[in-house]
C-alpha cells in the first residue's frame, strides 16, 4: 500500500504507511525542543533528513534506523563549531572535518567524537601538525610546523614531544635525539646556526657536560720574548672543570691591551688632557683590580726560504707563551730592551683590520691584510690596526697560533698618555749639582755642547728606530671572549684573562731560558 500524507497526530504532519510514519514528514518533539524534518522508514527517521534544536544547533545528512548514521552536517549554535563528515550512533565517527569558531580546524580520522587515527590540525595559535592522533592528542608519529618557522618531525606522547624526533629551527639550527616533557633530553646532537655543534647527553633542554667557562692554558701570568710569536692554548671546560670535549664551533677571540692608568690631570697640562679626552675607546675591567685599553695584535707570517723562519710556535705550557724561533741577528742593546726589531723571518699580516677588542666578527673568522716593511725597515700599519682574532672550537678547544704583539702605532694614545706623564715627573726632578772644580766657562760650553748634543741625537736616533719598529717590554692583559654569533642556546661564556709578560729580547741573546724570571701559575 502506498504512503498516504495525512496528519496522524498533533506532532506529526507528511506521509504514513500502515498508520506509522513512512516517507516524508515533519515531526515536532513533544518536549519542544527537536524538530525533525525528512525522510521516515516504518516509523523511523531513515534516509536524508535535517534534525533543528530549539538553541540553533542543528544536524542535516543521513539517518538509518533513527539514528545519524553516514554522512552529515553537524552545527553546534553555542560554540559556533561546525562539523562535516561521518557519523555513528550520532557521533563523530570516521573522517571528517571540524571547524572551530577559534580558527582551529581538524581534518582527519575520529572515533566517537574523539580524534584517532591520522589527521591534520590547524590549532588556533597558527601551528599545524599532521599524524597521529589518540583520544584527542597527539600521540604516535608527526609533524608539526610552528608559525615561528621552527619543524618537529618524530614521536609525541599525549600531545608532548617525547621519544625520537628532529627539530628544524627556523634560524637554520638542528637538533636530533631523544625528547621527553617536550624538551631535549636524553643522547642527542645539535648544529646551531652560529656554527657551533654539541652531541652528547642532554638535561632538560640543556646539554649535559656543556662548557660554562673558558680557561686559558698555562695560569694567570704568560711570558714571552719581546719580538717573538707566541701562542695561547684554551679549553672549554664544565662547572666541574673538566674539559667540554664534545662541543665544536663555537668562536672564541683573543685581544691583547695594556692597562689604563685611569689617570685625570689636576694641573693645566692641555696636552695630557687632550690626549685622554680624545681615548673614545672605552677601557674593559679585568679582575687584577685595573683596566685595559686594547692594543694591536698581529699574526706572524712564516717565509719557507727564511734563514731565521722558525717552526710553528707551541702552546704555553707551565706559565710561559714561548716559541722556538731565535732571537733575529744583530747586537742588541743595552739599554732598555726595548731596541731591536724581534720579528725573525717572515711577513706581518693584521687580523680583521676593522675588528677592536670589543667587537664581534660576522662569521667568525678572519681575514688578513697583508702589510709589508718599507725599505727603511719599519712596519707599515694599516690606518685600522686590528686588536684581535678569532678561531673556532674543536673538541673543547682552541689554539690561536703565530701571534705577535704589533709595534705602537704612532698615534697610540695610551702609550702618548704615559710617555707625557713620564716628561711631567722627569720636569719635577730636582737638578743636580756638579763637581765642585769647574772647567772654564767657554771650554765647559763647548765641551757639555758636543757631549749633550751627540749623545741625544744618537740616543734619540736609536730610540725612536727601535720604539717603532719594535713592541715596549712589560705587561699586557690577552682576553679571550665568546663571540659565537648567535650565542649558542642564547648565552654566552664569561671571558677568561691572563697576564702576558714581554721580556726584553735581549735576554734571549744572552742564554738559556733559565736567565728569564720564570712565574709559576
Amino acid at each position: 500500500m502506498a504512503a498516504k500524507h495525512q496528519r496522524i497526530s498533533q506532532h506529526y504532519s507528511g506521509q504514513v504507511k500502515n498508520l506509522v510514519r513512512d516517507g516524508f514528514g515533519v515531526y515536532v518533539y513533544p518536549n519542544g525542543f527537536f524538530r525533525y524534518e525528512g525522510e521516515w522508514k516504518m516509523g523511523k527517521k531513515h534516509g536524508h533528513g535535517k534534525l533543528f534544536m530549539k538553541d540553533g544547533s542543528f544536524y542535516e545528512g543521513e539517518f538509518a534506523n533513527g539514528e545519524i548514521e553516514g554522512n552529515g552536517l553537524r552545527y553546534w549554535a553555542h560554540s559556533g563549531n561546525s562539523y562535516s563528515g561521518q557519523f555513528k550512533s550520532g557521533e563523530l565517527h570516521g573522517c571528517g572535518v571540524m571547524q572551530y569558531s577559534s580558527g582551529e580546524k581538524y581534518e582527519g580520522e575520529y572515533c566517537y567524537g574523539l580524534r584517532e587515527g591520522h589527521g591534520f590540525l590547524l590549532d588556533k595559535e597558527g601551528h599545524t601538525y599532521e599524524g597521529s592522533f589518540h583520544e584527542n592528542k597527539k600521540h604516535g608519529e608527526g609533524i608539526m610546523d610552528f608559525r615561528n618557522g621552527d619543524q618537529y618531525e618524530g614521536d609525541w606522547l599525549l600531545d608532548q614531544r617525547q621519544g625520537h624526533g628532529i627539530m628544524r629551527f627556523e634560524d637554520g639550527s638542528v637538533y636530533e635525539g631523544q625528547w621527553r616533557n617536550n624538551l631535549f633530553n636524553g643522547q642527542g646532537t645539535m648544529i646551531h646556526c652560529s656554527g657551533v655543534a654539541w652531541e652528547g647527553l642532554w638535561i632538560n633542554g640543556r646539554p649535559s657536560g656543556g662548557a660554562s667557562k673558558i680557561v686559558i692554558e698555562g695560569g694567570d701570568v704568560l711570558e714571552v720574548f719581546q719580538g717573538s710569536p707566541f701562542a695561547v692554548d684554551v679549553h672549554l671546560q664544565t662547572d666541574a672543570g673538566d674539559m667540554a670535549t664534545g662541543e665544536n664551533g663555537r668562536v672564541l677571540q683573543i685581544c691583547v691591551g695594556v692597562k689604563f692608568t685611569g689617570y685625570r690631570p689636576t694641573s693645566s697640562s692641555s696636552n695630557l688632557l687632550k690626549l685622554i679626552e680624545d681615548m673614545e675607546e672605552k677601557p674593559i675591567p679585568t679582575p687584577f683590580g685595573f683596566e685595559f685599553i686594547s692594543y694591536p695584535l698581529m699574526e706572524r707570517g712564516f717565509e719557507s726560504g727564511d734563514s731565521r723562519g722558525a717552526a710553528p710556535p707551541s702552546a704555553a705550557k707551565s706559565g710561559f707563551a714561548q716559541t722556538d724561533s731565535p732571537a733575529p741577528e744583530g747586537e742588541w742593546e743595552s739599554g732598555s730592551g726595548s731596541h731591536g726589531l724581534g720579528l725573525g723571518g717572515g711577513t706581518p699580516s693584521y687580523l680583521d683590520g676593522k675588528t677592536g677588542c670589543g667587537d664581534q666578527s660576522e662569521n667568525g673568522g678572519s681575514t688578513s691584510i697583508i702589510e709589508s716593511f718599507s725599505e727603511t725597515g719599519n712596519l707599515a700599519l694599516p690606518e685600522e690596526e686590528s686588536h684581535s682574532a678569532n678561531q673556532r672550537v674543536e673538541a673543547g678547544q682552541a689554539k690561536f697560533q703565530n701571534l705577535m704583539l704589533a709595534p705602537p702605532p704612532p698615534d697610540y694614545k695610551p702609550y702618548l698618555v704615559m710617555d707625557e706623564l713620564e716628561k711631567q715627573k722627569a720636569a719635577k726632578k730636582p737638578v743636580g749639582k756638579g763637581p765642585s772644580e769647574k772647567l772654564p766657562l767657554s771650554q765647559e760650553k763647548s765641551s757639555d755642547s758636543k757631549t749633550s748634543v751627540g749623545s741625544r741625537v744618537g740616543t734619540t736616533v736609536k730610540k725612536e728606530a727601535a720604539d717603532s719598529r719594535s713592541v715596549r717590554p712589560g705587561e699586557y692583559v690577552i682576553m679571550v671572549k665568546d663571540v659565537t654569533n648567535p650565542p649558542f642556546l642564547g648565552h654566552t661564556l664569561p671571558p677568561a684573562f691572563a697576564l702576558l709578560r714581554v721580556v726584553p729580547a735581549r735576554l734571549k741573546r744572552r742564554g738559556s731560558r733559565a736567565e728569564i724570571p720564570r712565574v709559576k701559575s
